[in-house]
């Protein structure tokens, strides 16, 4: 079995934070968030890093970290364009936002020949997630015409803010083996633990803290990739046209797919270290503090890339 690769999904644009946060320095020597999910799969024996980009960000991309980290695993590049669509399918008129994140690993179809695991640019998963999540890529084998994948999960109230509400994919399991993930869209911090709301914050619905999240790492065999392309094209088939400008392709919602069909089971990994995100201007100095603690204690080197 190859050692797998990481991609590392970095075309979208903070639009919370106000800014693109994913080139923001985080670290006490210049360091951003994508350096130390590299430097810990580095650690744990990946092979090579794919960053998805917008193509009119590569110089930022290279100066800011493709260039450091490429001294010490292959880096390669690639574009998430809109225009990126299957034969016989055209970009609706007035569309500008991107297809989502399905469709945005997909555009590293041409590159992925080994086991891989997809993470977000902007999110801090610790050492813990890559180890795990690195051995059962090299350590499993398809089961007849059954896939087996899996994802790093984390408990709810390791990954929230103080400083607003966020997005979780709340995990349904069942011995360990993902059943489904439910998409909470906004989910807060409050006095008598997290909650959700589905009407505006007119109501709200308590959750488990520790209910086990996903963060978007997600461990999958190079044939996902194939069910991404057929995925696709049925979305653009059958639910874009109800939402032409709006509609996004979800990698997660391929993932249930799958998982209904048969075709493949998640182990669902559990790290109980605490995710860090910039989801928020005010979350960064929580992140500085939390990193630059960990590089005190030993926990990264100081500078991470000596």
């Amino acid at each position: 079995m190859k050692k797998p690769i990481l991609v590392v999904m970095a075309a979208g644009m903070g639009s919370r934070y106000g800014g693109l946060k994913q080139i923001d320095p985080v670290g006490k020597n210049g360091e951003i968030i994508m350096d130390f999910s590299i430097y810990d799969a580095l650690k744990a024996g990946f092979s090579q890093v794919i960053f998805i980009i917008k193509e009119e960000l590569l110089d930022d991309f290279k100066s800011v970290v493709g260039d450091r980290v490429s001294k010490y695993i292959p880096v390669e590049y690639v574009f998430q364009k809109l225009t990126d669509l299957p034969e016989g399918f055209t970009v609706p008129e007035g569309r500008v936002k991107p297809w989502g994140t399905g469709h945005a690993v997909l555009t590293a179809r041409e590159k992925i020949d080994a086991p891989f695991v997809v993470i977000n640019a902007d999110d801090f998963y610790g050492g813990e997630a890559f180890k795990k999540i690195g051995e059962f890529l090299e350590n499993t084998e398809a089961d007849g015409d059954k896939a087996h994948w899996a994802m790093v999960g984390y408990h709810l109230k390791n990954t929230l803010t103080e400083n607003g509400h966020v997005a979780r994919g709340v995990c349904v399991e069942k011995d360990g083996v993902l059943d489904t993930v439910v998409e909470r869209t906004r989910i807060e911090k409050r006095e008598d633990g997290p909650a959700f709301t589905e009407d505006g914050g007119e109501t709200w619905t308590a959750l488990d803290p520790d209910a086990i999240v996903s963060m978007n790492l997600w461990g999958f065999t190079p044939d996902f990739v194939d069910e991404l392309k057929k995925g696709f094209e049925n979305f653009l088939k059958n639910t874009m046209p109800e939402k032409p400008l709006t509609a996004e392709y979800f990698l997660p919602f391929e993932v249930n797919d799958q998982i209904r069909a048969g075709h493949a089971d998640v182990r669902v990994l559990r790290s109980a270290d605490k995710w860090y995100g910039v989801t928020y201007k005010e979350d960064k100095p929580v992140v500085m503090q939390a990193l630059a603690d960990m590089m005190t204690d030993g926990t990264y080197p100081d500078p991470l890339w000596k």
